[in-house]
């Protein structure tokens, strides 16, 4: 028993330390925060891919699935507005960080916040087609929806 309560003493003890050591740090630098502000972005956009993957795939011939292309369309109109929330919180154009964003993002902010408004908008469309469960009616939505990350893509992201 006291073989428990000393290991139990320890194991505080040492989260004390650990957590005072950290309060104790300095802030993070610019630096610092532009990359973290960057892989929040890229995370972001990993997830749009991961979403958008499969109903690409259902265009090139893949198996169709109404249910999956619905809910991905979901996803990625929940995701949509976070894109320019994430560019407007933290401009990097002044720090070295890797990124595939184009700087003329930030000069053209109100542009960049529609073209994701119009990704939400294309995906809850798109979203709605699904759900209807045609497979020729979904596959013929999916040009509308793709053009949408393209628009954006084309001005504000390197090729």
């Amino acid at each position: 028993m006291l073989k428990k309560v000393s290991g139990t003493a320890l194991i505080a003890l040492a989260s004390v330390v650990i957590m005072t050591a950290s309060a104790q740090q300095d802030e993070p630098t610019p630096q610092e925060l532009a990359a973290a502000a960057t892989e929040t972005r890229q995370a972001v956009f990993k997830l749009l891919a991961f979403n958008m993957g499969p109903i690409g795939g259902m265009a090139r011939g893949a198996e169709f699935n109404a249910e999956l292309a619905e809910r991905n369309a979901r996803r990625i109109a929940a995701l949509a507005p976070m894109i320019p929330e994430l560019f407007a919180a933290n401009d990097t154009r002044q720090f070295s960080v890797e990124t595939e964003a184009l700087p003329v993002i930030w000069d053209n902010i109100t542009d960049f916040q529609q073209k994701a408004m119009d990704l939400e908008a294309a995906a809850n469309t798109f979203a709605e087609v699904a759900s209807g469960g045609d497979r020729n009616q979904t596959i013929g939505a999916i040009r509308a929806f793709g053009a949408t990350c393209g628009n954006c893509h084309r001005e504000y992201r390197v090729d």
